[in-house]
């Protein structure tokens, strides 16, 4: 509504530096009420203490042309942040639209400051800056709780006219609301990935690897429903082995669709597959306009899946899904693949702790192999001795004999299965490489050598692949070892030094030839000489070309040597 004349509006006219004897225009005077001020520094002071319906200055004033200034005024009217004036007793001079608006009062000039601020409280180790501010002649910040879903950053700063400190301050008031419950979630996402590993030794020593699963899977759920509030929620994991995303943890979701076969795969195994396969993030505002989705609940509108990645490696997917359209931000995205990196640290930890307690279950149990290894083939080896002795004989006592092998092989066997069963299933961390011989895994092996140590180095190296290993210090022995054991136990390979006590490595492969053929027998060295030219003859007599080993064993020319003859006697069979 205008104003009239006869309401006398009260009028400032600020007059020109260059002309100071000027007084207001008679026209002016005649309609409004009017102030004189000599200069603005003077129109200021009157402003703070009166309060005029308009302002007018000369042409001539070197006050801010009229475009500027009105354009400068009606931005800082509409700025999004507060901004104030205060003189020395923080109460309020000037403040643009924001503050009343936050105020929810149409004007809050000449209020203490602090006023519309009541009932909050400054943040640990954060003070009022407008003391700060005046006495440091600096900007001065802080941060401002007003409720804990509301929370400002209040800018103070000295105002200068020319040379001299006025005495005001100019504040500006941030909102940082979404700023700061943005880095509070931040936090609680920090502090949650620290707490989904953070097992105690008491609880590393009781819990077996199951339960430390178990319990990390409750933390992951509690947490994802407590910070991030999701409640429909489904985590797979990649099996490194088949490619297929094995199912961890579920919630919220049907059944049908937690018990869903899926693989890693771009096309047909839905954004899961997608995303595992791919290794990018996956997000849906609307899931009926998007073709990899499967539904995994009646009703379900968005949905937004991000891999769970170690060291770059994708080990698994997390995925959630809303039944409001667009209930996924950029932001929720940024919070789950955070989470969903906390995830796989807190997998990639019981990993590694499985991986340790099968090590260390794996060296124990084979230190108890290795102390009861060679006294067993010794048992062994004098029983077959003895039997040789008594065949035909004394049956009863043959058959007394053929008890004390099986017994004693049975000893060996139960120690290998304890050994299996104590030791961790999935005890491998995600990304390790494990060499895998299943060639080697129950094939029955016999190593004849006079050397203890190389008979103990059969025993460890090819029993770690599931071989079941024998030894016989002399050909003799590895003779009556190959007569007693027929059928199921008949030995698949059969490795001899070229110089025993009793033969060479050829005329042992001519006593074996008595007994079986062909002879899947491999032959060892140790670099020397070979004056009889065992290896020659026996070659000449059958022994395969690659069946060559050297004394001390390396790993991957046994392995290779034990698969060559496996194959070739395979082959063998079955022509």
């Amino acid at each position: 509504m205008g104003i009239g004349v006869s309401d006398q509006a009260k009028i400032l006219f600020v007059k020109s530096a260059t002309s100071a004897e000027m007084s207001a225009p008679q026209e002016l005077c005649s309609l409004f009420d009017v102030e004189v001020a000599d200069d603005w520094s003077e129109a200021r002071r009157l402003m703070k203490q009166q309060c005029f319906d308009g302002v007018f200055s000369d042409t001539a004033n070197d006050a801010p042309k009229k475009q500027f200034f009105t354009d400068s005024f009606w931005v800082i009217q509409k700025l999004h942040q507060g901004v104030a004036i205060l003189d020395q007793d923080k109460k309020i001079l000037w403040a643009n639209e924001q503050i009343n608006e936050w105020a929810d009062c149409e004007s809050v000039i000449g209020l203490p400051f602090y006023s519309w601020l009541e009932g909050g409280q400054w943040e640990s180790g954060h003070h009022c800056p407008c003391d700060a501010s005046t006495a440091k002649k600096q900007r001065i910040s802080a941060l401002y709780k007003l409720s804990s879903e509301v929370y400002f950053r209040i800018e103070a700063k000295p105002v200068r006219r020319g040379e001299q400190e006025s005495g005001e301050l100019l504040v500006i008031i941030h909102d940082v609301t979404e700023e700061q419950l943005y880095r509070q979630k931040l936090d609680a996402i920090h502090e949650a990935g620290v707490e989904l590993s953070n097992l105690t030794p008491e609880e590393v020593f009781h819990m077996e690897v199951k339960d430390r699963i178990e319990l990390l899977k409750s933390n992951i759920l509690h947490y994802t429903q407590e910070i991030l509030n999701y409640e429909k929620v489904e985590i797979r994991l990649v099996n490194q082995r088949s490619g297929m995303l094995d199912p961890l943890l579920s919630a919220g979701i049907d059944k049908e669709a937690a018990e869903r076969s899926l693989e890693v795969g771009r096309e047909s195994n839905g954004i899961t597959g997608f995303v595992a396969a791919t290794g990018e993030s996956y997000l849906v505002d609307d899931v009926a306009s998007d073709e990899l989705f499967i539904e995994s609940f009646s009703g379900a509108q968005s949905s937004l899946t991000v891999p769970l990645k170690w060291q770059d490696q994708v080990i698994g997917t997390f995925n959630v899904e809303s039944p409001e359209a667009e209930a996924f931000s950029e932001n929720d995205m940024h919070f789950l693949e955070l989470f969903a990196r906390n995830i796989a640290f807190a997998l990639n930890t019981l990993d590694l702790l499985a991986a340790e307690k099968s090590s260390a279950t794996q060296k124990s149990i084979e230190a108890i192999h290795r102390e009861v290894a060679l006294p067993i083939d010794k048992i062994l080896t004098d029983a077959v001795n003895v039997m040789e002795k008594y065949i035909g004989h004394e049956p009863e006592v043959v058959d007394r004999v053929k008890r004390i092998l099986r017994n004693a092989r049975d000893i060996r066997q139960v120690i290998h299965k304890i050994g299996k069963d104590m030791a961790p299933g999935e005890a491998t961390p995600a990304g390790a490489t494990v060499d895998h011989h299943p060639k080697l895994s129950g094939q029955r092996v016999l190593v004849v050598d006079a050397n203890e140590g190389v008979r103990n180095d059969a025993h460890a190296l090819l029993e770690r692949y599931g071989c079941i290993v024998e030894t016989a210090e002399s050909g003799g022995e590895a003779v009556y070892m190959v007569r007693s054991s027929v059928g199921s136990e008949s030995y698949n390979i059969i490795i001899s030094d070229i110089h025993l006590p009793d033969f060479s490595g050829h005329q042992l492969m001519l006593r074996l030839q008595e007994i079986m053929d062909p002879v899947p027998l491999a032959l060892m060295t140790g670099f020397g000489y070979d004056p009889g030219h065992s290896i020659v003859k026996a070659r000449q007599a059958g022994l395969h070309p690659n069946a060559i080993l050297y004394k001390p064993f390396r790993l991957d020319q046994l392995v290779d040597v034990c698969e060559t003859l496996i194959d070739f006697h395979s082959d063998v069979a079955r022509t």
